[in-house]
């Protein structure tokens, strides 16, 4: 059951990406033989993206950003523009496979599909560097850095914690009721694993296809000319927002002291200054906290759900029984 998709592809300073990987892009949504458009965003690049685009892909359509905004904000900026039924969102330093779309197709015949996601290959096809995650707690944390995919090539019944903002076929309506990325995590970081999980606990689920097959491009789309210690700080503050967001109960309210003993004076003690850094600007963003957690619960409350990250943790966890699966 082919379904006409939308291509949204987030760019800054990517000119030698979108020349190298453009053209997989085009032969897979070719062979796929539905209706697509490719929507290419613009983050106030400073190399020749744009003027690139216009002169070889003039059937792109591009989009500007009037400054450099982050990711979440520039894709969502795709996403308002995207007009088919599933939206692909994709990195610019990723390459499709020719028979990328072929094994997506049959998850959105089941109604609660939210999206599924390719195996992430590294670019030489020497390592797998992202498949299905398994959700858990660490104390106060949220975690997802378990790979595992099912040994059964047909199974179509595999999920993953979360779909990776550099890859991941989503139901454009269901993305748009959501949304989009919650741009609090701008520039970068975390953004797709909030999405994921805001997904969950509305009901619809999120899938992995091992069979389904991309190749990235090692950091790639990493903003290179940022200082590390900038990276590092918002990278931290952005796993700080997801707690606080996504946490309930008893580890909301211990999370305070978690921050504290198991982040800050840590990493304070080992000359890591950025980290306080990180820690004032998550504190700044108290009311944008505050009024993610209310948009989440409006819309379980329309949706009828009383999901949780445990009840996401249960599902995963369950779908497991029986299966033979390889973790990574």
């Amino acid at each position: 059951m082919q379904k006409s998709v939308s291509i949204v592809i987030p760019n800054y300073n990517g000119k030698h990406l979108l020349e190298n990987y453009l053209p997989s892009v085009f032969t897979a949504a070719q062979n796929a033989k539905t209706d697509f458009e490719v929507i290419v965003i613009d983050d106030g690049s400073k190399d020749d993206s744009i003027s690139f685009i216009q002169q070889v892909y003039p059937n792109i359509k591009l989009l500007v950003n009037d400054k450099n905004r982050g990711f979440s904000y520039t894709c969502n900026h795709g996403i308002r523009e995207a007009k088919y039924e599933l939206i692909l969102l994709l990195n610019s330093d990723v390459k499709l496979t020719p028979d990328y779309f072929e094994q997506q197709w049959r998850y959105f015949e089941k109604p609660d599909t939210f999206g599924v996601m390719a195996r992430i290959m590294s670019v030489d096809g020497s390592k797998i560097e992202d498949a299905a995650r398994l959700l858990y707690f660490s104390g106060c944390r949220i975690k997802a850095s378990k790979f595992y995919y099912s040994e059964n090539p047909t199974d179509d019944n595999v999920y993953t914690a979360y779909l990776s903002g550099a890859n991941a076929l989503v139901d454009a309506k269901k993305l748009k009721e959501l949304g989009g990325f919650d741009e609090i995590f701008s520039p970068f970081s975390s953004e797709d694993f909030d999405l994921s999980l805001r997904a969950w606990q509305l009901g619809w689920k999120c899938y992995y296809e091992h069979q389904s097959v991309c190749y990235h491009h090692v950091s790639g789309s990493t903003k290179t000319q940022i200082k590390s210690n900038f990276i590092k700080k918002i990278y931290y503050r952005n796993r700080f927002l997801l707690q606080a967001i996504e946490l309930n109960g008893l580890r909301l309210t211990l999370l305070p002291l978690h921050l504290l003993f198991a982040e800050i004076i840590p990493k304070i003690l080992t000359g890591k200054y950025w980290i306080w850094n990180a820690l004032q600007e998550y504190k700044d963003l108290k009311i944008e906290i505050e009024a993610s957690r209310n948009r989440l619960s409006n819309l379980k409350k329309k949706n009828n759900s009383t999901i949780d990250v445990s009840g996401i943790m249960q599902i995963i966890n369950q779908s497991l029984e029986g299966k033979n699966i390889k973790r990574l």
